[in-house]
């Protein structure tokens, strides 16, 4: 097997990145056209595009303002739950002392919606009693008979003091003549306000099925993860749980008692904001805190609910006051302005890069048109597959990012010019510049990247999108770095252009004063050379030389023309 050269190298690496660019986007168009899903645009943020504002007010047993922290915690619950849906740029804030205002790009679908909402006051309740959802009974005459109202004067107390969530003493008739005329559909009734020490009467979700549940056992803080799956043997989909080792205690404990009871004793509900979402019965006893839920989910509700239990119960009830569509905060002109802006930074950097290197500037142009391809394909995935959208701070962050880049190609430059003022051949020179400069280019990127986690994990979420497009830009230079620059570098050195120095090359030796000729050897300025052009190119090679090449040139200009004296001679 031939050993690889330069060439064989830089063209390997340059079908890589070609294979790399074909393969994003290839996946961003089975997004747009076999999912339906993605486009050929990145999705903006909020402050660009607009959205979907829903405003919730919180609920509290005597109308007063709840507690700040209360409110507080709840916006962090919530924020977390819309960064769960996939939605980026989010905005979740509290308004005056009892609202909290949500704000999320573009169009909220039902399922972010559900999740915001839903306050998720998860309670698990033992079941006591099951019956009909019906409110009616058909009486001795054949007719269809309403249940009567409860007598005030039934008692509402229990006979013997309960002894645990299943004790059936906290059925009293009082309790039982409620159930009878519960109606489901009654928009008054409101089980999710209930008193959590006291047995509660509701309904599953879909309204079958009427329940007397006994007092709250657990809740939701008692949850430490959810997730959704589907069950091995049936292939429902599931909710499954995962207790903290207080409430697996708790869990162990109820799962003893109600195992092996009659039905529906047996029972135990979970109870979603006072709607029974499941009573499963107890089948075994369950010691390790990881029960399931089941019950008529799909993969997206049952991912839905997941969300909610994991990220909390909300310590507030809230209903929703308004939901509407708002207008872009900055629109489409900001947005303009930032392109416009990070247009005139390219174009400054490529006037400089001509400037300064000449057609060696030709390579960092087409090094930052390559960058901001594969970075425009990636913010289209992320946009699909991970919710990210675009915002002005976003935007700066790729504006920031093309100093950034330019500053790689400026040291790899300046190395390889350096190598050949040391006398060396351009195409030693690009590869022995490459050696030099890629450690320096590595640790500087790292610590780009490492400032970009630390301001994306602790900044607020305004900052967030600068960080993330800071980090992912940084990334994907020192791709570009490693994948086009030094491989194009290595074809152009063995160009009659590039590889002769020819003066608009700007890697032409004599111009950057290439004083080294061999070992411990520094050449002297030439004396006779009368040209403009001549003087010129020894001006600026004595600028350009160090202090200790300087020094060491004016020695051997000194010595050579120094003469041996003889002795005797006046």
């Amino acid at each position: 097997m031939a050993p690889s050269t330069p060439v064989r190298h830089a063209w390997r690496v340059l079908t890589g990145l070609l294979a790399i660019t074909g393969v994003l986007f290839g996946i961003n168009a089975l997004g747009v056209y076999a999912f339906q899903a993605s486009s050929w645009t990145p999705d903006l943020a909020l402050d660009l595009q607009g959205g979907t504002q829903i405003i919730l007010a919180a609920q509290t047993t005597d109308g007063a303002n709840p507690d700040a922290d209360q409110l507080q915690q709840a916006v962090s619950i919530i924020r977390q739950r819309v960064d769960a849906s996939g939605v980026g740029e989010a905005d979740v804030a509290t308004e005056g002392g009892r609202n909290i205002v949500v704000q999320i790009p573009g169009q909220a679908d039902e399922a972010t919606r559900e999740r915001i909402q839903s306050s998720a006051q998860l309670q698990l309740r033992a079941v006591l009693y099951t019956g009909s959802p019906a409110t009616s009974f058909v009486g001795q005459d054949g007719q269809n008979t309403p249940y009567p109202t409860p007598d005030p004067s039934l008692p509402s107390t229990p006979t013997a003091s309960p002894t645990n969530g299943s004790d059936l003493s906290w059925v009293t008739p009082a309790l039982q003549a409620q159930f009878l005329s519960y109606d489901c559909a009654n928009p008054t009734n409101n089980p999710a306000q209930a008193p959590a020490d006291q047995p509660l009467i509701t309904c599953s979700d879909d309204g079958s099925v009427k329940y007397i549940l006994g007092p709250v056992e657990l809740d939701g803080t008692d949850i430490s993860n959810a997730t959704n799956g589907q069950e091995q043997n049936t292939g429902q989909w599931a909710v499954n749980l995962v207790f903290n080792d207080q409430g697996t205690q708790k869990f162990s404990e109820i799962s003893q008692r109600l195992y092996g009871a009659q039905a529906p004793l047996n029972q135990f509900a979970f109870v979603l904001d006072g709607s029974v979402l499941s009573a499963p019965s107890m089948n075994g006893i369950i010691v390790d805190g990881r029960p399931s839920i089941t019950g008529s989910f799909t993969q997206e509700t049952s991912k839905a609910l997941a969300d909610q239990l994991k990220y909390g119960a909300l310590p507030l009830s809230f209903t929703v006051v308004s939901s509407d569509t708002v207008s872009a905060t900055l629109g489409s002109q900001q947005l303009q302005v930032g392109f416009i802006a990070g247009l005139i930074g390219l174009g400054l950097v490529a006037i400089y890069s001509l400037i300064v290197y000449r057609a060696l500037g030709t390579v960092i142009i087409a090094s930052l048109g390559v960058m901001a391809v594969l970075t425009y394909v990636t913010l289209c995935i992320l946009a699909w597959r991970m919710g990210f959208r675009l915002s002005l701070a976003g935007v700066a962050g790729l504006i920031v990012t093309i100093g950034f880049t330019a500053d790689s190609f400026i040291v790899y430059f300046e190395r390889i010019r350096d190598e050949l003022r040391d006398g060396k051949s351009i195409t030693a020179a690009v590869e022995d510049g490459w050696s030099r400069a890629k450690r320096t280019i590595y640790i500087s990127k790292s610590i780009n990247i490492l400032a970009a986690i630390v301001l994306y994990i602790l900044a607020d979420a305004t900052v967030k999108g600068f960080a993330f497009t800071l980090g992912l830009t940084t990334a994907i230079d020192i791709l570009i770095f490693i994948l086009f620059t030094h491989p194009v570098m290595q074809l152009l050195a063995r160009t009659r252009f590039f590889g002769s120095g020819h003066p608009l090359s700007g890697m032409d030796p004599e111009a950057l004063g290439a004083v080294y000729r061999g070992r411990a050897q520094f050449r002297a300025p030439a004396a006779t050379a009368v040209s403009g052009r001549a003087n010129r190119s020894r001006g600026e090679a004595q600028r350009r030389q160090t202090i200790a090449e300087r020094k060491r040139a004016e020695l051997a200009a000194a010595q050579s023309n120094t003469r041996p004296t003889k002795e005797g001679d006046d």
